[in-house]
């Protein structure tokens, strides 16, 4: 996973966030569910570039028995994860601030 997107780590785990990298092989998916009621399944990545330039694809489902199914098979890749903590966020000071200023040209990535 990019440096880019680590520089975040630190703040959303901080704000309660869980974060895994999937460490099993290579998942593309970008999926999500929330109160087991919205989800979606797409391409896209939550940056400027997949959201505005590029024709990234994805569907929202709301409210649908699918959500279930969806939720399970993230569910079985929690086991090929490791879960990220803020210790490893913050253990390095030189990365810490390489990855901030990095970020800065996320948005160009």
């Amino acid at each position: 996973m990019a440096v880019t997107s680590r520089s975040y780590y630190r703040r959303l785990i901080s704000a309660g966030v869980k974060i895994y990298e999937y460490t099993a092989g290579f998942n593309h998916g970008k999926t999500f569910v929330s109160d087991d009621k919205i989800a979606t399944v797409g391409t896209a990545n939550l940056d400027f570039r997949s959201l505005y330039l590029h024709f990234e694809c994805g569907v929202v489902i709301y409210s649908s028995a699918v959500i279930e199914s969806i939720k399970h098979d993230f569910l079985r890749t929690l086991p090929g994860s490791h879960e990220i903590s803020l210790k490893e966020c913050t253990r390095n000071a030189f990365q810490r601030i390489a990855a901030d200023v990095l970020r800065v040209f996320a948005p160009l990535m």
